[in-house]
């Protein structure tokens, strides 16, 4: 049996408020899955971040839901940087850490903010606007008044990105049940829906996270599809290639993340997802 500590995090905060929660495990190197799944589901959050050293990469990063691993996770890495930011493990600076997912950077300023590298998009598929307007509960035709197609991509894991006008995203019901039936089928981890704001707000996007497959109805905070969501919009829109969303709201819990997309020759070369975190305390478990 060993006592594990577990630091709560919550990320993407504003003024230190909202936020996606998190737990972080620094030294796991002895843990086995098991033993990391069975923490996970004593914390209890959407996701717990385990840290192991590594022989390349500044530290090897694994992630765990309640139900399972997933190859990455983008508020529990913005948790994990910044609690080695604020433990004194590690300054500000540029990092790589080994995920599932790959070999990724990441950035720590001095300022505490931590930002991530992504990897580059993939587009796996798209929908119609009948097949989600079936599994949403919303009509197939204010869907389409969007004009922007449902796809699926992925910088790091498969997201449905879904456009809705604007108005409607707080009044979306998910079912759990029909929503998880359809990702199994199609082999993706959720739905990202977003409404675009006006040109005058400073806000690019209000965006909602469902993935009940893994565990997760709803999530205050998604890096990962918030860098898919990026990529989607520079290809698009007209929006430019900094974009900062807010996801949520719906939860009362508001949480803020920034996000950069580089292009060279009209082809996607960089996506970063960036914001700040706030520790909240610690849990001991036994396992």
């Amino acid at each position: 049996m060993v006592d594990i500590e577990v630091i709560l995090v919550n990320s993407f905060t504003t003024g230190g408020a909202g936020g996606n929660p998190a737990g972080v495990v620094l030294n796991a190197d002895k843990l086995s899955a098991a033993q990391k799944l069975k923490i996970a589901q004593a914390v209890g959050y959407s996701e717990t971040a385990f840290v192991a050293s590594d022989e390349v990469a500044d530290v090897e990063v694994s992630f765990f839901t309640t139900t399972a691993e997933v190859d990455f996770c983008g508020h529990a890495t913005l948790a994990t940087f910044y609690t080695l930011y604020q433990r004194g493990l590690l300054s500000a600076g540029t990092y790589v850490q080994r995920t599932k997912a790959g070999l990724l950077r990441v950035d720590i300023e001095a300022n505490g903010k931590v930002v991530m590298e992504q990897q580059l998009p993939q587009k796996l598929a798209g929908f119609s606007y009948q097949q989600i307007a079936k599994v949403l509960g919303i009509d197939s035709k204010i869907l389409a008044s969007c004009q922007l197609p449902i796809e699926v991509i992925s910088t790091g894991l498969s997201d449905v990105i879904i456009p809705v006008p604007n108005g409607y995203l707080d009044t979306i019901v998910p079912n759990d049940e029909v929503i998880a039936q359809f990702c199994n089928k199609h082999k993706v981890v959720g739905f990202h829906v977003f409404e675009l704001c006006s040109p005058e707000s400073e806000l690019t996007a209000s965006c909602r996270n469902f993935s009940p497959l893994f565990g997760i109805p709803e999530e205050s905070a998604t890096g990962s599809a918030c860098g898919a969501l990026a990529c989607y919009l520079t290809e698009h829109t007209a929006l430019g290639s900094d974009y900062t969303f807010e996801q949520g709201r719906a939860m009362k819990c508001t949480s803020i993340m920034t996000a950069s997309v580089s292009s060279n020759n009209a082809a996607i070369s960089k996506v970063t997802v960036g914001g700040f975190a706030n520790i909240i305390g610690t849990l001991d478990i036994i396992v």
